[in-house]
């Protein structure tokens, strides 16, 4: 519970609780007064103490009996520190701690910063706010200008340093963590090596309640020297992610110890008294740091930030290795990826007619849900392992291999000329790709939807023709939004290949295919290996492409059962689709019908393409940790680009920045595979 009066005057509350030496334990006085004088100019409260020292011996007598007894290691071993070793345990702890505190022991120095403030953040940054002689002479008035000092705080800070160390070192220990920096595979490591300077510091200042560290003392430095190798033994396991892949519970256990390796830090560091000006220095940034860690232990926003950083860097990292086979540089690339659109909209524009044919069928809309999901996961899949494309499939790759690029080189003008010139080949890459799927989706859906109306004397089309040219219509129809929900699913792909690949890497299921035993007596080594290969190559995308599908599939159904107008649409489908309605009309549809079925085809396309590279370009950027400033001068760079060279956007014009943008992507994956 919080104590205070926001209407007091701080003379009023000193008058009513100092006027004389106050030996009570409650927090009330405590709170009102820290209150009352965030509404007067602070000096006007030193002045007061200045003139009225019975006052300020009152206060500090009260200040010392609420604050003796009660230990402030739990502020330093437990706030801002993960409690739990993994994201979503520690999210709902996180949550209910929000919306109802735990109840905590209250005689700790835990439980009174917690109930002597109601906006612990805000009140931080008022006294950093103010005048640090003005602060410095508050410290004096408490009494606490020099307590750093004292044997009882010096006990407390090297037990939570021991605390901290011991928790560090058993995570550190366990075997998966160990496997990511196999050079501290031995005993002789320095999570050991720190506990037991720890415990040795504390035998000493048992000996010697007077020992005081300096920063020329041996024990000081060889303190210092394991912590750092503590973290960087967490950088080395961070960095061999991309080696080795992560588990959600490592990333967090590496990220736990991080934070206990930076408090050890951070706490040693308070313990070292050089000069006598060092005194209330360290004094008065313990008080901060313990009040900046308790205004931080329920944060949510950087627990999502810390904890899913390394992820979306992992997983748009093995899409940016995709990524890269989507970016044509010559005449020979560019048209060979014409071909594979072609390909793609050849099986696109089958399955088009497959999914009308399918609504005929009657059933209920989770029935429909399944047909319409495996029409288009096997479709996909199919078109995956026969080396075609899928236009908008490229965005949610291409987009984490031009930020990694893009993060991996400078921010001069010459570095953002060229990117913006990547980008050309990225953009006139997607151009063609789109074009491919859509000059075959339409003749092929045309052509078999003729081909079964030749079979069967029948119009298949006929029936469904108002409703598929209707939804090509943004006027009288959701084509936007629902071009937008298909964006967002080839985005979502995207993440689901990305962390396949990376689940992969960590599980070492290639690793475990090629030596089974089980497969090599039954098919042979040579085939156990093979299996081994295509594995690592292919699941990711057929994972992906299968679930796309799934999504794509049962969007309606699902929209439908809960009445809710949703669906997707895609672009090389709306061609199809496009060519079925027309035909089911006898070619007989007026001009309005025909121009903007014609420009919404492209209009979904559009949006596909939009919201699916803008959230992976999101993600990407955030991984890296990218200045946003930075990159909008990267944006102005690219439109200043297109207005110069418009042509290279669309055709593959040579350029004498072609071999330099080629360098930057052949050495952005050269880092890729000598990680592996």
């Amino acid at each position: 519970m919080k104590f205070f009066n926001s209407s007091t005057n701080f003379e009023s509350v000193l008058k009513k609780y100092f006027s004389f030496k106050n030996e009570t334990l409650s927090l009330e006085p405590f709170a009102e007064f820290l209150e009352s004088i965030k509404k007067t100019d602070f000096t006007d409260v030193l002045n007061f103490f200045r003139n009225n020292p019975n006052f300020a011996e009152n206060f500090k007598h009260y200040i010392h009996n609420i604050f003796a007894g009660r230990p402030f290691n739990l502020s330093l071993t437990e706030a801002n520190i993960l409690s739990e070793n993994a994201f979503f345990p520690e999210l709902k702890k996180r949550i209910l701690n929000k919306i109802l505190p735990p109840v905590e022991n209250e005689k700790t120095v835990w439980f009174m910063v917690d109930n002597i403030s109601l906006r612990p953040k805000a009140d931080l940054k008022y006294l950093h706010n103010l005048p640090e002689n003005e602060i410095n002479e508050l410290l004096k008035i408490f009494g606490a200008a020099d307590f750093i000092t004292k044997s009882k705080v010096k006990k407390e800070m090297i037990f939570a340093m021991s605390i901290l160390s011991w928790r560090a070192t058993g995570m550190a220990m366990e075997v998966e963590v160990v496997r990511m920096a196999p050079q501290y595979r031995n005993f002789d490591n320095p999570f050991l090596a720190l506990q037991n300077e720890l415990e040795g510091l504390a035998e000493d200042l048992d000996k010697n309640p007077d020992l005081q560290l300096h920063s020329k003392d041996s024990r000081y430095k060889q303190i210092k020297i394991y912590t750092e190798q503590c973290l960087e033994f967490v950088n080395i396991a961070f960095k061999n992610s991309s080696k080795y892949g992560i588990s959600g519970k490592i990333n967090q256990s590496l990220l736990k110890i991080r934070q206990q390796m930076q408090r050890v830090y951070d706490i040693v560091n308070l313990l070292v008294i050089d000069t006598e000006e060092d005194i209330l220095i360290k004094s008065k940034q313990l008080i901060f740091n313990i009040l900046s860690y308790k205004s931080h232990k329920n944060n949510i926003s950087e627990l999502i930030n810390d904890s899913t950083r390394l992820i979306s860097h992992l997983i748009t990292n093995h899409t940016a290795e995709t990524g890269a086979h989507y970016i044509t540089s010559t005449r020979k690339e560019y048209m060979k990826m014409f071909y594979k659109a072609s390909g793609g909209g050849i099986i696109v524009g089958a399955l088009c007619v497959l999914k009308m044919l399918y609504g005929y069928i009657p059933g209920s809309d989770f029935s429909h849900a399944f047909l319409y999901s495996m029409n288009y996961a096997m479709g996909f899949v199919m078109i995956y392992l026969m080396g075609f494309t899928l236009a908008t499939k490229q965005p949610a790759m291409t987009a984490a291999t031009m930020t990694k690029v893009l993060s991996e080189e400078g921010n001069t003008k010459n570095d953002r000329t060229e990117f913006a010139h990547l980008v050309s080949k990225l953009f006139r890459s997607q151009f063609i790709a789109f074009v491919g799927n859509v000059l075959l989706s339409f003749p092929i859906a045309l052509a078999i939807i003729y081909g079964l109306d030749v079979f069967f004397s029948q119009n298949l089309a006929v029936d469904r023709s108002d409703k598929l040219l209707k939804d090509l219509d943004p006027f009288h129809s959701k084509a936007i939004l629902h071009a937008s929900i298909a964006g967002f699913y080839l985005f979502i792909s995207g993440i689901i290949s990305g962390n396949i690949g990376n689940n992969s890497v960590f599980f070492q299921i290639p690793e475990r295919i090629a030596k089974n035993l089980s497969i090599r007596r039954l098919f042979g080594a040579k085939f156990a290996k093979g299996l081994s290969k295509y594995y690592a190559k292919n699941w990711p995308g057929i994972v992906s492409n299968f679930w796309f599908g799934v999504f794509l599939g049962a969007t309606a159904p699902v929209g439908l059962f809960f009445g809710l107008d949703l669906d997707i649409r895609h672009i090389t489908f709306a061609a199809g689709n496009f060519a079925i309605g027309l035909y089911g009309k006898d070619f007989s549809v007026d001009s309005y019908t025909f121009w903007i079925s014609f420009v919404t085809v492209f209009l979904i396309g559009f949006f596909n393409f939009l919201v699916s590279f803008s959230l992976s370009m999101f993600l990407a950027f955030r991984s890296r940790k990218l200045n946003f400033g930075q990159v909008s001068e990267i944006y102005k760079e690219i439109f200043r680009y297109f207005f110069k060279n418009p042509l290279k956007f669309f055709l593959p014009i040579s350029s004498g920045l072609d071999k330099r943008a080629d360098d930057m992507m052949s050495n952005t994956m050269s880092t890729k595979s000598e990680d592996h």
